[in-house]
């Protein structure tokens, strides 16, 4: 297991540096035991003020560098990540509870997946383009403050400051308190790739002893925010007042449209594996399962026979495929919406409430299915980031649809279909960001981000590139 060694130290202008004086140690606690593993600090506004002030002095140099030498340093870190994958596994294990397997092969090579996409986006794309007597430019926007979540660590640390780096930026990174390690070994990696002193700072902190500053910092030029939309809402309202520009990526309700056509044992089997996978904790996960009403009974026996075939346990056991939820705020919050889920009158399926059978300690939720939801239950409107899906007959395909874009959210969509025409008429009816259609592989050239409430701008190779430019026009150029 990694020593963690800079844990309690922030890495500023090149060099790891300890705290402002009065800054809070807080524990790291591992889900699946419910104890301490490290103790990090907060953060504090002085300690932002420093990492932004590092970046802002390094973005001059660093924005002119040419796209090859940027090339070149994206290529450097992907070497050093790519020779510490066991490590970045063990830390996200550790502090999230991830099954050890799952988080080398999903969690961790994410990272690894969105620096090689970037590369990739960066050789190809044009910074400039000639329109008659005008020259357009694509140039760094500035400084770019970084907060990530908990839930994917190093997916949404890499698919943010990859592409702010390949565009030229400078960046302040502030990782999830609740799950840090893997933040800490980012920092190292880019140390040991030798990003220059200024160009990458990280401080670890909550959002308002160091988000809030990120927010509302006139020396940052973009903020990008991954998390919930209630914390999003306030990030921008703190950005307004600088009017900086604001990417976010943030909560969702995802509908699996099942039409009458599909393999209906393998689309309800692959959309139960695909709610709960993470734990159910993914912001774009199926979480509302729509079947034609003739075939939802059906449709529940095939979720309850693959729910309960799901292992919940031990994150280190290579039978586990579910581990612990990320903590006990949020342990709670399942167990009230599943609670809800009773009372408002759905079919429990299988699972429920409390934790799974012979596990008395660890944040574990029973793998939980609902059938016979309506619409104006708490279960299918609200996100509920844990292993519960709802099941949702509908009468006709006009329904269904309506059914799936009846919600604040528009983060991702599913459509299981026999006919791939089919699939695409329906899919073009859907508002989300991504609609994937039969089961696809995940595409990190794809733009990833949300209609509505689930945020705005796009992430992933150049459509994460695009969000840390500016344009400009030299008119009569020639």
């Amino acid at each position: 297991m990694a020593d963690y060694g800079n844990l309690g130290r922030f890495y500023i202008n090149g060099e790891w540096v300890a705290p402002s004086q009065g800054a809070t140690l807080i524990d790291v606690i591992n889900p699946a035991t419910e104890q301490s593993v490290a103790k990090v600090p907060l953060g504090t506004s002085a300690d932002a003020e420093k990492a932004i002030a590092a970046a802002r002095a390094a973005f001059p140099g660093f924005s002119g560098w040419s796209a090859a030498d940027r090339l070149a340093l994206l290529g450097r870190i992907r070497d050093v990540y790519e020779s510490r994958l066991d490590e970045i596994a063990e830390a996200i294990s550790t502090e999230m509870g991830a099954p050890l397997a799952m988080a080398k092969s999903d969690q961790a090579w994410s990272g690894l997946g969105h620096i090689e996409a970037t590369m990739t986006a960066l050789k190809a794309f044009s910074f400039e383009e000639q329109r008659g007597s005008t020259l357009i430019v694509h140039e760094a926007i500035g400084v770019a403050g970084l907060i990530t979540p908990w839930n994917w660590p190093m997916n949404q640390i890499a698919c943010k400051v990859a592409p702010a780096l390949a565009a030229g930026c400078t960046v302040v990174l502030k990782p999830s308190e609740i799950a840090p390690l893997s933040g800490i070994l980012f920092a190292e990696i880019l140390h040991e790739a030798g990003v220059p002193a200024g160009v990458f700072n990280l401080v670890n902190g909550d959002g308002p002893g160091v988000g809030q500053v990120l927010s509302s910092h006139p020396d940052i030029d973009i903020v990008s925010f991954t998390g919930s939309t209630r914390a999003g809402i306030l990030v921008a309202k703190s950005a307004a007042d600088t009017v900086k520009r604001v990417a976010q990526e943030l909560g969702g309700k995802s509908p699996n449209l099942i039409l009458a056509d599909a393999d209906l044992a393998s689309a309800v089997a692959g959309g139960v594996e695909g709610c709960f996978a993470n734990s159910g904790q993914s912001c774009d996960a199926p979480t509302r399962m729509l079947v034609p009403r003739e075939r939802h009974d059906e449709a529940l026996a095939i979720a309850k026979e693959t729910a309960e075939k799901l292992v919940t346990g031990d994150p280190r056991d290579p039978a586990t495929n579910l581990g612990p939820v990320i903590s006990q705020v949020q342990y709670d919050k399942i167990q009230a919406l599943i609670a809800s889920g009773i009372q408002d009158g759905a079919i429990l399926v299988t699972g429920g409430r409390d934790r799974p059978e012979g596990l008395s300690q660890g944040y574990y939720v029973r793998p939980t299915v609902f059938g016979g939801v309506t619409p104006d239950m708490r279960i299918a409107r609200e996100e509920i980031f844990g292993p519960v899906l709802s099941i949702m007959p509908y009468d006709s395909e006009e329904q269904a649809v309506e059914i799936a874009n009846d919600t604040v959210y528009g983060l991702a969509a599913y459509v299981q279909s026999g006919e791939l025409e089919h699939a695409r008429a329906i899919a073009r009816q859907m508002r989300a960001g991504q609609v994937h259609i039969n089961s696809p592989d995940w595409d990190l050239f794809a733009p990833f981000g949300g209609y509505k409430q689930s945020g705005n701008g796009r992430e992933y190779a150049d459509w994460g590139m695009r969000d840390y430019l500016e344009t400009k026009a030299l008119i009569g150029h020639g």
